[in-house]
């Protein structure tokens, strides 16, 4: 039985760890979070937030992206390097799930990054505020932390080396820091490389495992009963939500003999014709049950370079496939505004189907052909899409940040970027995983008819 306590327990260190640093503000230069503060120093901090923003008639998007020894925020209109910020090491970004934050995975600690891009509503309306960008000073600690999946307004994040599991309101975030009576605390019974995901009745979906082997799912209620449960996939990676049903979420999770679907309550396995398929990167979107998934197939490559992908239909449990002729990598697929599936080939083509049928819709020319590094840490071509509905695809090997129109196929413009990038985050100050009106959603999905042109609005 999963430890899965619904009350708050944290440790001093990790109180301490969730407070925002009386020494670091956005837009500084400092790696070191984790201090706490007095409550006079905190609030003497926001107001220095607010005094220091500036009040906008809209926001343009940010991009967040790592390099060897840091981190820059650049405006994607402008091309502008709003601000670069000092860090050492490997460093993995996640969006924070409110649309302005982006958390860090550095070794044992989820770093949280302001993109400074402020939108609070007003009644019927939003006022929006920029300020400088950088670490916030903040920080939670997480043992080799690792997954961050934001959902329904939540986000969890995952630690590798224990098994912990930290749920909060993706609000959470919005003045930089999160108090430990914002925290929720979960674990998996061992320390693997795991995932959980909030759900919207409030259970929680997660892995367990070991470091050896993971093959078990489970959904667990806020009182620790396990209300559903897989053991029938086997090195568990990869997961992502697809649009849900009228009894709840729908999330798909990637194995070594074909994904597992956990829909209306109960997991099913999708079948494959392979003795060995795996698609541990997967990429869902709210209003479509197609979710978009790499498709391996050889069990003894050191570095698989598929040129298939996986479509999953979540409605009936089924996958096919579509060969783009071209590889790709795990950086190279997301989804587009409408649900469309982004894929970009190492031919350079950034691909835009449609998720139903498969089809082709666009091919747009990005990048010069390049090809997956040896190591998965190294700079590589990456896509990401922001609420905007614009894609961003990096080119490290020109020092690039390209922006693209998906729905017209066409290559907007392209940045030059002062360091060769390696990680990319994009920020909108639009929630990226908000809390949704699931009986109005499914109930929109079962009226809609969608054209033969996804592109028509």
């Amino acid at each position: 039985m999963p430890n899965f306590p619904r009350t708050l327990s944290l440790s001093t260190a990790m109180a301490a760890a969730l407070v925002l640093s009386s020494c670091a503000t956005p837009g500084s230069s400092t790696s070191d979070g984790g201090t706490p503060t007095d409550p006079a120093s905190s609030a003497a901090g926001q107001e220095d937030e607010k005094a220091d923003r500036q009040e906008v008639d809209g926001l343009a998007p940010r991009a967040v992206l790592t390099y060897d020894g840091g981190l820059m925020t650049v405006g994607t209109e402008t091309g502008e390097v709003v601000t670069t910020t000092e860090a050492k090491g490997f460093l993995r970004l996640n969006n924070a799930g409110d649309g302005r934050h982006v958390l860090i995975s550095d070794g044992d600690l989820f770093r949280i990054f302001d993109s400074g891009l402020i939108a609070e509503g007003h009644g019927d309306h939003d006022h929006y505020y920029e300020t400088a960008p950088g670490l916030t000073g903040a920080s939670i600690e997480a043992p080799e932390a690792a997954h961050v999946v934001a959902h329904e307004g939540k986000t969890a994040l995952f630690a590798d080396g224990t098994g912990g599991i930290t749920v909060m309101d993706s609000t959470a975030f919005s003045d930089g820091k999160v108090a430990p009576d914002e925290v929720e605390e979960h674990s998996s019974d061992a320390a693997h490389h795991g995932v959980a995901v909030p759900l919207s009745s409030g259970d929680l979906l997660l892995t367990q495992g070991t470091a050896e082997a993971s093959n078990t799912v489970q959904v667990v209620s806020p009182e620790g009963d396990v209300m559903a449960e897989t053991t029938d996939c086997p090195g568990v990676h990869g997961e992502a939500t697809a649009q849900p049903t009228g009894q709840g979420d729908v999330v798909t999770l990637g194995c070594e003999n074909g994904p597992v679907i956990y829909r209306d309550g109960a997991f099913s396995k999708v079948p494959v014709e392979e003795q060995y398929q795996r698609s541990g990167n997967q990429f869902g979107h709210h209003g479509s049950p197609i979710v978009l998934a790499d498709y391996k197939t050889d069990p003894d490559a050191q570095q698989e370079r598929p040129t298939r992908i996986g479509l999953i239909d979540t409605r009936n449990a089924s996958m096919s496939t579509v060969d783009l002729g071209s590889p790709y990598w795990f950086r190279s697929l997301a989804r587009g505004a409408d649900g469309e599936a982004l894929v970009l080939t190492y031919d350079g083509a950034l691909n835009i189907l449609d998720e139903e049928t498969g089809t082709i819709i666009h091919q747009v020319k990005v990048t010069a052909p390049w090809e997956e590094p040896a190591e998965w840490q190294s700079a590589a071509p990456a896509v990401k899409v922001g609420t905007d509905g614009f894609a961003y695809v990096t080119e490290p090997a020109t020092k690039k940040l390209h922006v693209i129109d998906t729905a017209a196929g066409t290559l907007m413009h392209s940045l030059d970027l002062p360091e060769t990038p390696v990680e990319l985050a994009v920020l909108t100050g639009e929630a990226e995983a908000p809390d949704h009106d699931h009986e109005k959603d499914h109930a929109d999905g079962e009226d809609q008819t969608r054209s033969a042109d996804p592109w028509t609005h």
